[in-house]
């Protein structure tokens, strides 16, 4: 395995990502930025944070398997959320659960981050999704 996962003691813990992951692959693959869009544009979910954390995490699945990746592969995930406030939290991992055995994606989940921002690139965008995988 490419990639393991670790909190070591005297870092929050419970959380619901790792807080290091180990990469000893050799090829690096980096998923830009999904939203919720599906292949030929159309939003997805408008107005609704869960509906689309889970598309924009579908959008990312397919992009790491276009690569040869999963979920199990991936050393870092940055989410972009706009207009962010802690009691968004409720829904945003709602997202994750709404999508998370359909895509392989762990419980807990590889290290992460968490941005809130004002804005992305269009109005009816409210979150984004990248990753960064390591493969042998």
């Amino acid at each position: 395995m490419t990639v393991r996962y670790l909190t070591p003691e005297g870092m929050t813990q419970p959380t619901p990502y790792h807080h290091v992951a180990v990469g000893t692959g050799t090829r690096h693959v980096h998923v830009a930025g999904q939203i919720a869009r599906l292949a030929d544009g159309t939003p997805v979910s408008p107005g609704d944070l869960a509906g689309q954390v889970a598309q924009a995490l579908r959008n990312t699945a397919t992009g790491l398997a276009g690569a040869g990746a999963g979920f199990g592969d991936v050393l870092r995930l940055t989410f972009y959320v706009t207009n962010w406030a802690p009691e968004k939290i409720t829904d945003f991992m709602a997202g994750i659960e709404q999508v998370a055995e359909e895509i392989g994606f762990p419980v807990p989940m590889p290290p992460a981050s968490l941005l809130g921002v004002d804005y992305l690139f269009e109005p009816d965008v409210l979150v984004e999704v990248e990753a960064t995988a390591v493969l042998d």
